[in-house]
C-alpha cells in the first residue's frame, strides 16, 4: 500500500489515509450559517476519497469575520446547519474538521471577486453589506488604504480567547471531530505571533514568549471546551518571508509551546502577514513549503501537515514515505478534481475495478471500462 493511503491516528481519531481537504473559504454563508452550497462543496470531497475534510475559516465572533459571507460559530443557531454536513461526512467514512478563525485587522473585507479590499459605501448600497470596525494587537493597518484597527484592550483579548473556547464547544455539538485554529496568513492569532504586527509593550507583546501567549491561551481555552479524545491542530505561517518577521526557527518554538498546551498537529503554511514591507521572493515550486513541515516535525516533536502547491501523487506519497510530514492538505487541486484521491490510487497502486470508489460510482465505471476493453476502445 502506498504510504499516502496508510491510516493515521491522532488521539482517538483514525484517518483512513493521509489526505486532507484544506479549508477553502466559499463566502456563501448568511449570518454565519452554512447552507446547501457548503453541503455539496464539502460532500463531494468525501465521495472523492479524502480522509479529513475541513470546513472553511469559521469566525468565532461576528466582528471576527473576514467578509460578510464567512461561516461562523458565535451563535447556537449556527450549530445545526453544520451538524447536517458533519453527519454526512462521518457517515461516508471521513473525518469532519473545522477551522476556527478571527480575522483581526483583516476583518470587514470584500469577497475576492468584489475586489478583496475593505468594505465601503458601495458594498452597503449594492449588496447591503455594511462595514464594521476591526481590532488587532496593535493599531497598524493591514495595508495601504486599509482602516486602522483599534488596539485590543485586555478585556478584548480575554473576550476573544473565551470566544474561541465557546466556538469549540459549538463545533463539538455540530459533530466536528477535529479543530484547526487559523493562526496563519495574517489572521488575528498570526498577528499576535509576528513582531511585524504585534508591537505591544505589555504581557501580550514584546518578547517571543509574550507574543505567543495569545496562541497558547487560545489552545488552552479550546482544550477546556473540546473533548480530550479529539485532536486539535494549528495552521501556522512558518515564516513571514521578511527579515523583521517570523522565521522557521521561531515557529519551532511556537509549535513546542502549542504542543504543551494540548495541540496535536501543526499545519505548515507561510506568509500573508501584510503590511508595507515587501516580502522576500518565494521560490514557488511544487512542495516548496514541505521543508517547513519537516523541520517543525523533527525539532518540535509534533506531527505536521504539508500544504501548498502539491498535486503530483508520487510526490505526495514520497513526502509521507520519507516522514517529511504526517498528512498532506490540498485545496485548489481538489476544486479542479474532487476525485483526486481516488485517481491517486490508480496511479500509485492500480485499481482497475474501481474497488476503492463508492460502489454507487465504482460499479458503473468498472462496467464502462470492461465494455470499452471488450470493444477495443479507450475510455475518455
Amino acid at each position: 500500500m502506498p504510504a499516502l493511503f496508510s491510516s493515521f491516528r491522532l488521539r482517538n481519531v483514525t484517518f483512513k489515509n493521509r489526505i486532507a481537504i484544506s479549508p477553502m473559504s466559499q463566502y456563501r454563508a448568511r449570518d454565519g450559517c452554512a447552507n446547501d452550497w457548503h453541503l455539496v462543496h464539502l460532500g463531494r470531497f468525501v465521495m472523492g476519497g479524502a480522509a479529513l475534510v475541513y470546513a472553511e475559516a469559521t469566525a468565532v465572533t461576528r466582528d471576527g469575520r473576514r467578509t460578510p459571507g464567512d461561516l461562523g460559530l458565535w451563535d447556537d443557531s449556527q450549530i445545526e446547519p453544520l451538524r447536517r454536513i458533519s453527519d454526512f461526512i462521518t457517515r461516508e467514512g471521513a473525518v469532519p474538521g473545522i477551522q476556527l478563525s478571527h480575522a483581526g485587522r483583516k476583518a470587514s473585507e470584500r469577497r475576492p471577486w468584489h475586489g478583496e479590499t475593505p468594505l465601503d459605501e458601495e458594498d452597503a448600497h449594492k449588496r447591503k453589506e455594511d462595514a464594521w470596525p476591526a481590532i488587532a494587537p496593535s493599531a497598524l493597518p493591514y495595508a495601504d488604504g486599509w482602516p486602522t484597527p483599534r488596539e485590543m484592550t485586555e478585556n478584548d483579548i480575554e473576550s476573544v480567547i473565551t470566544a474561541f473556547g465557546a466556538a469549540a464547544g459549538r463545533a463539538r455539538l455540530a459533530g466536528c471531530k477535529m479543530i484547526e485554529v487559523y493562526a496563519a496568513h495574517g489572521f488575528l492569532v498570526h498577528q499576535f505571533l509576528s513582531p511585524i504586527t504585534n508591537q505591544r509593550c505589555d504581557e501580550w507583546g514584546g518578547s517571543a514568549e509574550n507574543r505567543m501567549r495569545f496562541a497558547v491561551e487560545v489552545a488552552r481555552e479550546i482544550r477546556r471546551n473540546w473533548p480530550e479524545d479529539l485532536p486539535l491542530a494549528f495552521r501556522l505561517s512558518a515564516t513571514d518571508w521578511l527579515e523583521s518577521g517570523l522565521t522557521v526557527e521561531d515557529t519551532v518554538e511556537i509549535a513546542k509551546a502549542l504542543r504543551s498546551a494540548g495541540v496535536d498537529l501543526i499545519d505548515c503554511s507561510s506568509g500573508g502577514i501584510g503590511g508595507k514591507e515587501r516580502p522576500q521572493r518565494m521560490s514557488i515550486a511544487q512542495g516548496f513549503q514541505v521543508p517547513f513541515a519537516t523541520q517543525i516535525r523533527a525539532k518540535a516533536d509534533i506531527p505536521t501537515m504539508a500544504v501548498g502547491f502539491l498535486w503530483d501523487s508520487k510526490i505526495c506519497d514520497a513526502v509521507i514515505e520519507r516522514g517529511d510530514a504526517d498528512m498532506i492538505a490540498l485545496g485548489r487541486e481538489l476544486l479542479d478534481d474532487p476525485n483526486w484521491p481516488l485517481h491517486c490510487v490508480t496511479q500509485l497502486e492500480g485499481d482497475a475495478d474501481h474497488a476503492r470508489w463508492p460502489i454507487e460510482a465504482g460499479w458503473w465505471l468498472m462496467k464502462r471500462d470492461r465494455l470499452l476493453s471488450k470493444l477495443g476502445l479507450r475510455s475518455g
